[in-house]
Formats: structure tokens, sequence, C-alpha cells
């Protein structure tokens, strides 16, 4: 049993029982001054003020104590959208964009997402790995403890199935909690241009139960965009998923209103993500389901893309959640510190909704916010905790320094 003493701030204090924050209650945040964190076998067991552990602490005896005096402790972050498996950057790519051209003009020219799926399929399974193991560290350092990972750069069976099976063995070496979402959906490839609903034929009736068999997907996602997938292709797709048990999510909206979120809510989907492009029948349509609606603004900075109209989402009554989409091509970062300093800064987002953003709601993104996102008893012990800094407005407010000092993960320090 251990236990964080002296704790300037408790950041995101709420009953188990929570698993989303939505509309104004994003502005609510519990955090409790000079408290402790009491954790015990991977697990919260108890938290509460000061004065409350100098009563109670003789009933524990010796145990062991981190003083985190001056500092706050926080619920690791939950990065609900990954592509961290990938073999190389694309820098040369973002020369272009930084010279003028579009996203729609880079991969007319081979660029885009065909260019990494080129690279994917001459890498080994052990060099996707190694490289993979080396962002996921990163994330860690940086305070995450939770990461949805997609795959999506193989684009046939093989190399699907490859990207697939790194991640399940970065789920059994890493101590992040980590879901795999199967994204043969990002892209047609090469060899089916001009033959989509071919290559939709394969994803149904080839990939799917291949994978299904292997349980190696907990999600099936699909690029519903403009340009990309129609709604007809998502619905099938989506529905040979769930013949599997994989939970459907959607890329939706970037480019386009394209459907993406309608077909998301009627097929109760986890979350839509991306989401530049929403109007008041997105809106409408979110708020009759489940759905969480996801914003990546990593991805919208780094390509100059419209912004996602987080406040009126909120103002609506929607939770809003925020993902890093850490990827080489729109979004190489995995900073969920700076996601929120985003969050803040470009969609004038308060720092109370952004930190319900990256944990409660990105924890429910992935279907986790049951055991994670919260500082609640009985949820994994995930948490880091800051260098000595004023205020929780901190972490937003000063972007691009890491503020995280020590990172536990089921109740054991990883950091």
């Amino acid at each position: 049993m251990q236990v964080v003493t002296n704790i300037k701030g408790l950041v995101q204090v709420l009953p188990a029982s929570v698993r989303k924050v939505c509309g104004k209650d994003m502005q609510d945040l519990k955090v409790l001054k000079n408290a402790f964190l009491l954790f015990d076998k991977g697990r919260i067991v108890d938290y509460g003020s000061m004065k409350k552990w100098a009563e109670m602490a003789a009933d524990y005896g010796r145990i062991k104590e981190i003083d985190a005096t001056g500092r706050f402790v926080f619920p690791s972050f939950c990065d609900s959208h990954t592509h961290i498996v990938y073999a190389g950057s694309r820098e040369i790519e973002y020369n272009d964009k930084i010279r003028g051209l579009s996203y729609e003009e880079i991969a007319k020219r081979g660029g885009g997402i065909l260019n990494s799926v080129d690279r994917l399929r001459q890498a080994s399974e052990n060099e996707l790995f190694d490289s993979a193991w080396e962002r996921l560290q990163e994330m860690c350092a940086y305070g995450t403890g939770a990461a949805e990972i997609k795959s999506g750069y193989g684009l046939d069976l093989k190399s699907e199935m490859k990207m697939l099976r790194v991640i399940a063995r970065l789920k059994e070496k890493s101590p992040l909690t980590i879901k795999a979402n199967f994204l043969g959906a990002h892209a047609v490839p090469r060899e089916y241009i001009g033959r989509q609903t071919q290559y939709v034929d394969l994803i149904v009736k080839e990939m799917i139960p291949a994978i299904g068999k292997e349980k190696l997907a907990d999600f099936v996602d699909v690029f519903c965009d403009k340009g990309f997938f129609t709604i007809k292709d998502t619905e099938r797709i989506l529905e040979a998923g769930a013949r599997y048990g994989m939970r459907p999510k959607i890329h939706a909206n970037e480019l386009a209103l394209s459907g993406g979120i309608q077909v998301g809510v009627k097929y109760k989907a986890l979350s839509v993500d991306h989401l530049e492009y929403v109007g008041k029948k997105e809106i409408e349509a979110l708020l009759g389901g489940d759905t969480m609606p996801t914003v990546l603004p990593g991805a919208a900075f780094f390509l100059g893309m419209s912004l996602s109209p987080v406040r009126e989402m909120m103002a609506a009554g929607l939770p809003v959640a925020m993902a890093s989409d850490f990827n080489p091509g729109s979004s190489p970062s995995g900073n969920m510190q700076f996601v929120m300093s985003l969050a803040c800064v470009r969609y004038r987002m308060y720092p109370e909704e952004a930190v319900h953003a990256t944990t409660i709601n990105t924890a429910c993104a992935m279907g986790v916010s049951d055991v994670l996102g919260s500082i609640s008893k009985g949820k994994k012990a995930n948490f880091f905790i800051t260098k000595e800094i004023p205020t929780y407005e901190y972490m937003p407010y000063s972007f691009g320094n890491n503020k995280v000092e020590k990172v536990f993960l089921n109740g054991k320090q990883v950091r």
C-alpha cells in the first residue's frame, strides 16, 4: 500500500459512477486542496484532506509515502485516437504543406496515407514494434496512461494483421491500457483505385473474419468522409465488424459534412472523431445518441484546418473529448499536455473543460471510463504528479514543456 501526501491539488475527483461529463457541467472541476491519495494493488483506495489522513494514518502502520508538496496530482490522460504503429516520418510532405499544397494535392502526388502504406508493407513486425514502443514511452512521459491504437497503414490482409499483432504485443508489454482498432478502411490502396467496392468486399469478407477469429481488434473504424468511404461502405463495414464483437468508431467530417456523424450515431459508435465540419443537424444527431464527439486539435493545428465548433457543441449539452491523433502525416505528436493547450488557446475551452476532455471523456471514447479517467475509489491507480506548479490552470497555460514529474500506472511508478 502507498500514499501520496501533501498534494497541493488533487484534480478531477469524481464519483466512480460518472462515465462522462457533458455541456455546462464540463466547467465544474473538483479539485481537493492539501490532499492525500491512498492506493493499493493497482487501485485507488481512498483520498481526502490531509486532516483526514492524519486521523486515519495510524490504522495503516508503516506504508510507503510519496511527498507531493507544491505539486498537483491528475488522473492520467486517455488518448482515444492514435496511429503510432507506422514506418518512417513524412517531413517532406510537411515541407510541401508549408509551400502551399493541400492535403488532397499531396495525396494525389503519392503522399498522404498511401505513402505510409508503402513503407509499412516493407517493414518487419519487430521494426514496427520497436518504433511504436518508443512513441508509447514518449506519450507516457507526458502523462498518458491509456491509448487507442489504430491499424490502417497496411490496407491488405497481411499488413493489417501485422499491425494488429504489433498492437497486441504493445498491450502485453506496456503498463498503459491499450485498445486496438481495425482501420482497414483508412484509404483505398493503390491496387484498388477505381475499384472501391471490391476493396470494401475484401475488408468485409476476408479482413474482418480473419481479424475477428484471432480477436486482434476491440474496435472497427472507417474514414467516412469526402473522397474516402461512403455511408453505404461504412454501414457494410460496421455491420461486419459487429458480427465479430468489434465496437464501431468513425473518422468523420474532417473534410466535409459527410454524414459520418449520423451513421456513427445510428450504429452506436463509441466515438466520432475529427469533426471539423459540424452543423445543427450533426449536433441534433449527437444529442439523440450516446456517441462521444472527439476533436483532434493537433491535426487541425498541423494542417491549418477549420476548427470544430466545440463551444457550440458544449452549449447544446454535448460532451467533448480531445485526443492527439498521433500519426506521421497530420499530427506527429502524442503530447496530451499540448492538446490541452490547443483546447484552450484555439478552441476557447476553459482549463476545467480541457481536463474533462482529455481524461474522463476520452476514457469514455475508449470504453474504459468505468476504470480510468478520474480520481475515483476503485478505479485504476493511473495518475501523474506534476512538478511544482502554481495552479492546475498552469497545465494548459505553459505549453511546450513537460510539467510531469512522476507517472504511476496500475499503482506502480513507471517514470
